[in-house]
């Protein structure tokens, strides 16, 4: 790590996801294996925000405070091959199978007061019918106070569920409104909002799509692959976030840690991590700090000046 400063800011956390930065110096996690949202304060110590059951994925928070959850119905986790049972394999913390006792994949809302509630467990295609959602991934919020959904899909035996990306406009009703994504995770926007950027896990592809208006694609491309690494040398784009000067970061499995790219899709540095389920990221409110969930070790890592440790002036 080339300038910038890493420290542990807490460990024990159960495969966590999705850091929110609060003003109060918090953060916000989802922990998908213990089934529940927690507040991280700054000296480390934390506190349970609410119960979700299942397996908590993405979070955002809405204009109103609610917190809307990606509810993927939960997993049976414990160590396991990563990411294939091949030789040069590596064992980590994991998802290994499905819930002994699934919740019905969903949309969540967590009031501020801690109770939890049903968004939607359905969502519209674009040719009008009405489906289940399979595994919802990860959330943003638009400035309308509507939000774009990833839903991840499953493997079930030799077969996998494609999916793609959905959105709510302020009316509540979740659409399709693009089909089919391989594997979508992270989701941001840019701070214009005219572009939204979304990460393909296996393929390790960043998609730019042009909007148009809330929810309406007008143009699409791929904007750039995050790099392969870690045991097999593969990987995985996982989380999203950009910042104000449209930067965008992504979470990296396999080698762990952050790829930051330009808005044009040029790699601009990295920031390494110790943990190859590097899972997501969020920054500061004054974007100097960076906060870095790693997932099968159950740790948050701060990182202070965050441009100077992937070596960006």
């Amino acid at each position: 790590m080339v300038g910038g400063a890493a420290v542990i800011l807490a460990e024990g956390l159960a495969f966590p996801e999705s850091p929110i930065a609060e003003a109060d110096g918090s953060v916000l996690v989802s922990e998908i294996a213990g089934g529940c949202i927690t507040r991280v304060r700054p000296d480390g110590t934390t506190e349970k925000v609410a119960d979700t059951g299942g397996g908590p994925n993405g979070i955002a928070r809405l204009p109103d405070g609610r917190l809307v959850v990606c509810q993927n119905g939960g997993s049976t986790f414990g160590f396991g091959p990563w990411p294939y049972d091949l030789p040069g394999a590596t064992k980590l913390f994991r998802p290994i199978g499905p819930a002994a006792a699934p919740l019905t994949p969903q949309l969540q809302l967590v009031d501020t007061d801690g109770r939890i509630g049903t968004f939607t467990t359905e969502f519209t295609t674009r040719d009008g019918q009405r489906l289940p959602l399979v595994r919802p991934s990860d959330v943003c919020v638009d400035s309308a106070g509507g939000c774009y959904v990833t839903d991840g899909g499953t493997i079930r035996g030799r077969s996998r569920q494609m999916t793609g990306l959905l959105y709510a406009g302020p009316d509540g009703e979740l659409r399709e409104v693009l089909y089919p994504l391989e594997m979508p995770n992270g989701v941001a926007l840019s701070p214009d909002e005219s572009k939204l950027y979304v990460a393909e896990t296996r393929t390790r592809r960043i998609w730019e799509f042009g909007l148009g208006a809330p929810g309406v694609i007008t143009s699409a491309r791929g904007l750039a692959t995050v790099p392969s690494g870690g045991p097999l040398n593969v990987g995985g784009a996982d989380g999203l976030c950009v910042d104000s000067a449209g930067r965008i970061l992504v979470a990296t499995l396999g080698t762990g840690g952050v790829t930051v790219l330009s808005s044009d899709g040029d790699l601009l540095g990295t920031i390494g991590a110790d943990d190859p389920m590097t899972t997501n990221m969020t920054l500061s409110a004054d974007e100097s700090t960076l906060y870095m969930t790693l997932a099968s070790s159950g740790r948050i890592l701060v990182v202070a000046n965050w441009l100077a440790a992937a070596g960006i002036r």
